[in-house]
């Protein structure tokens, strides 16, 4: 008999082993304790150099935020498909893109083609209107698209509320990087004024059943410098551990997932790991992501940690600005940009 490739590949993918993550209580260190912060970048910087993914407690996110920001997703991915499309997704990365319309086709952790499920709404850093870069209209510097009030109340306060406590705990948190990686504690201060925040608001439809090479994201790392993100309700994340094997993360209540990005895997010069993963579609019901991404200024040239080469581990980088590694990555990983075709679900250079 023949076998069914759709069943047998989806439950090939989810047949792996679940584990826990590395858990860090961050509370001591987020109150500016300077020995809090260095017993934590002892233990921060294990991560990192090993499996890269790890789950924060007292992390000062309450729990009826998050719930609240949870609510508004299900919120927007409710209205009808027109409605979202009113804000689609423009050339400043903002805006709302329905499934089948990304995937990393320059990613170092898969071949495939085949378009990601995953519809999200992205919600960026407004810069003020005065901001140089702003009135001269530079790419990824526009202004975010909302749908009116009146069509979903609440809806943007929350996710701007939402953007900025996570932000702001990324912020608080640069200390434990720093020292991490034996720099001094206010080393990132300068890179993160007028900061970058990037946060997808994610719905995974589900699909029990998966076609050759179908995800709901596909295999990758995070582009900027540090990821944070609330469990979600359905499970799909599977991470990728320093031996190759995928595996399912077990996640403590009230914790937070944190990963590093590439972008900070790059400026220190492959020292700390941003760890690939990736998104099955749920089984049974929809599963709904927020990932937030705390990243630097666009603007800063960020040159190799001098405290991650030596004459015998030279920089493996050029130096480079985040705007440029971020439009480079964005720019061939969404179908509005023109860099591929889609031909029958797959992106096919042109």
């Amino acid at each position: 008999m023949e076998k069914n490739t759709e069943t047998d590949i989806g439950s090939s993918l989810r047949e792996v082993t679940k584990r826990a993550l590395p858990t860090l209580d961050v509370g001591p260190a987020l109150t500016g304790d300077i020995k809090a912060i260095k017993e934590l970048s002892e233990k921060w910087r294990d991560v990192w150099q090993n499996l890269g993914f790890m789950c924060i407690t007292n992390h000062g996110i309450s729990d009826e935020l998050i719930f609240e920001m949870e609510e508004a997703a299900k919120r927007f991915h409710d209205l009808p498909h027109k409605v979202k499309m009113k804000i689609s997704i423009n050339s400043h990365m903002k805006g709302y893109t329905p499934a089948h319309a990304s995937v990393a086709t320059k990613s170092r952790f898969h071949k495939n083609r085949k378009l990601d499920t995953v519809e999200c709404l992205i919600v960026a850093t407004d810069f003020d209107d005065d901001n140089p870069h702003v009135s001269s209209g530079e790419q990824f510097y526009g202004k975010m698209p909302w749908l009116a009030e009146d069509i979903i109340p609440g809806f943007r306060s929350t996710c701007e509320k939402y953007m900025k406590e996570v932000t702001e705990l990324g912020k608080k948190l640069l200390p434990v990087w720093a020292l991490s990686l034996n720099l001094k504690h206010d080393y990132f201060d300068p890179f993160f004024v007028d900061n970058y925040t990037y946060f997808r608001v994610a719905k995974y439809p589900p699909k029990p059943k998966l076609e050759e090479g179908e995800m709901g994201v596909n295999a990758h790392a995070d582009t900027g410098f540090m990821t944070f993100l609330p469990p979600a309700n359905e499970e799909g994340l599977q991470v990728l551990d320093t031996n190759g094997e995928w595996f399912w993360p077990d996640l403590p209540d009230n914790s937070l997932i944190v990963n590093a990005g590439q972008f900070l895997e790059r400026w220190a010069n492959d020292r700390f790991r941003a760890t690939p993963h990736r998104v099955l579609p749920p089984m049974n019901a929809d599963r709904y992501s927020l990932a937030c991404f705390v990243n630097p200024n666009f603007e800063a040239n960020c040159e190799c940690l001098s405290t991650c080469t030596s004459p015998d581990n030279p920089p493996k980088y050029e130096p480079q600005s985040y705007l440029d590694f971020f439009a480079w990555y964005m720019t061939n990983a969404f179908t509005h940009y023109g860099k591929f075709e889609v031909v029958d679900g797959k992106a096919l250079e042109k």
